[in-house]
């Protein structure tokens, strides 16, 4: 298994490998054939195999985001690309053995979510194996523990340095695996903020507050991808808010959300 993250221009690329022992054939129908993609795509997906037809997603109980998506690139057996709203996804097929390697790619703008989808193509990834292999497809939702492992991985904890107005300025983004009303009770325990230093309190969306030492903290909340809520931290006036003190409590609320 391989997994590697990197940035082409402003976009996201997450590029993954899987071998299956399987011919390429077989793979390739588990690709293209609607009632076969199913089975282990989020979405039932139907599409004419040529470049430029439309990509229509059925996500079955009428949820789901409202997107559609063009078929990209074809080469049978071989390639299929496709977009997928703003998205990107690309499949290619090379003979290896007596199996197959299928490399995947995914290009996208939202670079914190990154972990989400790696774990998520992850569990896809293993339903497409059981299909092949004609076991039943039980793979489950990626858990928090696989999510945030990525998270490590591809580096995505770090805080970004700036300054703004003068002033240092660090900001840290998450994608959490909890929704907002879980997280926030934690949040405001990490925090710590002083009584008389609050600015702004919305629960579970805002906590904003000055420290002791005069830096101005912002937590907030918002939507994530899928896996729970999405944090940004922000630390300004504090010339050591990307050490160990903010990042830390950070991978903290990640554990104790992880449970």
């Amino acid at each position: 298994m391989t997994e590697s993250l990197h940035t082409d221009g402003d976009r996201s690329v997450l590029r993954m490998e899987r071998r299956f022992r399987h011919p390429r054939a077989q793979v390739w129908r588990a690709l293209t054939e609607p009632d076969r993609l199913v089975q282990w795509f989020p979405a039932r997906a139907e599409f004419g195999l040529v470049a430029g037809g439309d990509v229509r997603f059925d996500w079955g109980d009428g949820g789901g985001p409202a997107v559609g998506g063009q078929v990209v690139e074809v080469s049978p057996g071989h390639v299929l690309a496709f977009t997928w709203g703003d998205d990107l996804l690309q499949f290619s097929l090379r003979d290896d053995g007596d199996g197959c390697l299928l490399e995947f790619t995914h290009v996208f703008d939202d670079r914190y979510g990154a972990a989400s989808f790696a774990s998520g193509w992850s569990q896809c990834f293993v339903g497409l194996g059981q299909l092949l292999s004609g076991e039943p497809v039980s793979a489950a939702s990626p858990s928090a523990a696989q999510h945030d492992a990525f998270v490590d991985r591809f580096q995505l904890g770090a805080g970004v340095a700036s300054t703004v107005d003068g002033a240092p300025r660090v900001r840290f983004e998450r994608q959490l695996t909890a929704p907002a009303d879980v997280a926030w009770p934690v949040i405001e325990r990490l925090a710590d903020a002083p009584s008389d230093g609050v600015l702004e309190r919305d629960e579970p969306k805002v906590l904003a507050y000055t420290t002791p030492g005069g830096a101005h903290v912002r937590w907030e909340l918002g939507e994530g991808t899928g896996h729970g809520a999405r944090l940004a931290l922000t630390v300004t006036g504090d010339p050591a808010a990307d050490d160990l003190a903010w990042s830390g409590r950070v991978a903290e609320l990640a554990r104790e959300l992880r449970g």
